[in-house]
């Protein structure tokens, strides 16, 4: 792809967000069937501050200090400092953070919301920063997922960073969706959405009865906020469980995608007229076109209310460590500058028409089994469903997830098993010892210390595996913090990995 064309899908990628989320805001949180065609606010205001598209301000300065190596831990911290919302899964996550709960932990416990929006409205970042490469727009969606969210949440973020990845080389409907859920486990209430929603549109159901097929099938409550106000309650939709709205959205923005049928305007119009979380439904997908279509081709009566703004909501725009952009024009200058970094061996490639991008195609979109070692591959999916509750460090040397196998909480005399996956990553042999510092009358079984031999990797086994039985025989604090001490044997790097567990 020309880098031309590149831009001026990036800059249609924020202005489409900007609409979306504008258009959405008002009938957020409310329940029903709305009929807006067009923005519901004081126009002469400009864009409404959203966090579907501030929040990722702040991941943008992450990654351009970063790099390919920006992680959940390095997002994390960024999310400590520069994130003023306090509220629902990202209180939960900061909260959870705070206490020394590594990601995916920082997600997953004590997070009510952790099934719901606030990640996969994060994901066209990653998207634009691996165009046509959803395969490595995925990894960076993934680390950015477990900081708050975990389960449907995260399925929803590498859902939408995949699609709206491929987005940039494919614009069939169809086939999108399908690139999007191969990414995904088939069984997650994500897919049973987006195919719900498949299935009303082709058995011959209205958006209307989509809408309520969806919101029966994959129940939410994010509409409940507000609720029904002046309309009629419909007694044969359940209100879901709390937090648990990720899947209902997602499905809720396919319908619009699809039943608008290419056209953005009316496809925006249907995803917000569905209520619940429709500043994300509407923005997501105002996101997808404007990627597929580039700036030039958004209906300038949705852009010239708005301008080159943005609103700023939900982060801390007077800290000197971090710049946030202020308007669409710096945002994808930023973008479309980083973009190389993340795609290293794929940018700057010289044809006729000046640099391009190289982007897969076809079946090369879809997720596609990776080699670990010789003799093993692992799919995506298999990867996500391996790190649940593990945390993963990495260094030059070798790369190790540490899995809690039963959960942060402990009692007295209870075992707790800790699990290791170490990868080697330099293609000689070396033997990584494994060291606990352990609070007063605990013990860990086998040792203390541990000797772990990793073989080169064109042996075969370049991954090994090693477990670890936790016994607090006293317990004296409600917060244990415990160090694992990894070192290669003749290497200069040492690695510190810090364990919470909570009486």
């Amino acid at each position: 792809m020309n880098i031309k064309e590149y831009e001026d899908k990036v800059r249609g990628c924020w202005l489409g967000k900007n609409v979306g989320g504008t258009l959405g805001a008002p009938l957020e949180g409310h329940r029903g069937v709305f009929d807006i065609t067009y923005y519901t606010h004081d126009i002469t205001k400009g864009p409404l501050p959203n966090d579907d598209l501030d929040l990722q301000l702040v991941w943008l300065n992450a990654a351009e200090k970063y790099g390919r190596n920006v992680n959940s831990e390095i997002l994390g911290e960024y999310w400590l400092s520069y994130v003023v919302a306090d509220w629902s899964e990202y209180g939960a996550g900061k909260n959870n953070l705070a206490m020394g709960l590594l990601p995916p932990l920082s997600g997953r416990y004590n997070n009510h919301n952790k099934d719901s929006c606030g990640c996969f409205i994060r994901s066209e970042l990653w998207a634009c920063l691996a165009p046509g490469h959803p395969d490595i727009a995925v990894e960076y969606a993934y680390e950015d997922a477990i900081v708050d969210h975990a389960d449907e949440g995260v399925y929803a973020e590498i859902f939408c960073a995949a699609v709206e990845s491929a987005a940039f080389v494919e614009s069939d409907t169809r086939k999108l969706i399908n690139i999007g859920l191969s990414y995904i486990p088939e069984d997650c209430a994500i897919a049973l959405a987006v195919n719900t929603a498949v299935e009303c549109y082709d058995g011959g159901k209205d958006w209307k009865a989509a809408r309520k097929k969806i919101l029966q099938t994959v129940p939410g409550s994010f509409g409940m906020f507000f609720g029904y106000e002046d309309r009629e309650p419909e007694l044969d939709v359940p209100v879901g469980e709390l937090g648990y709205d990720a899947p209902s959205n997602i499905g809720i923005m396919i319908i619009g995608w699809l039943y608008g049928e290419g056209d953005f305007s009316k496809s925006l119009c249907i995803a917000a007229n569905c209520g619940e979380d429709a500043d994300c439904t509407a923005a997501t997908l105002g996101a997808i076109f404007g990627i597929i279509m580039g700036a030039k081709n958004i209906p300038e009566k949705w852009l010239s209310p708005l301008g080159d703004n943005i609103k700023i909501g939900s982060v801390d725009n007077t800290s000197s460590a971090v710049w946030i952009p202020d308007t669409i024009s710096n945002l994808t200058e930023r973008v479309c500058n980083l973009m190389p970094v993340f795609l290293l061996y794929y940018s700057d490639i010289l044809s006729e028409d000046g640099p391009s991008i190289r982007m897969s195609s076809g079946e090369q979109l879809m997720a596609q089994s990776r080699k670990v070692g010789v003799y093993d591959s692992i799919t995506f999916r298999e990867k996500l469903e391996e790190r649940k509750y593990g945390v993963k460090r990495q260094s030059m040397a070798f790369d190790v997830i540490v899995k809690y196998m039963d959960g942060i909480h402990v009692k007295p005399e209870e075992e707790k098993k800790i699990s290791l996956t170490i990868i080697n990553k330099i293609h000689r042999q070396q033997w990584v010892t494994a060291k606990w510092h352990l609070p007063e009358e605990w013990s860990v079984s086998p040792c203390e210390e541990t000797a772990i031999c990793l073989d080169q990797e064109h042996g075969g086994t370049a991954v090994n595996h090693a477990e670890f039985i936790i016994t607090p025989h006293a317990i004296k604090h409600g917060k244990n913090e415990l160090i694992l001490e990894l070192k290669s044997n003749g290497r200069v790097s040492t690695m510190f990995i810090p364990i919470t567990l909570f009486a």
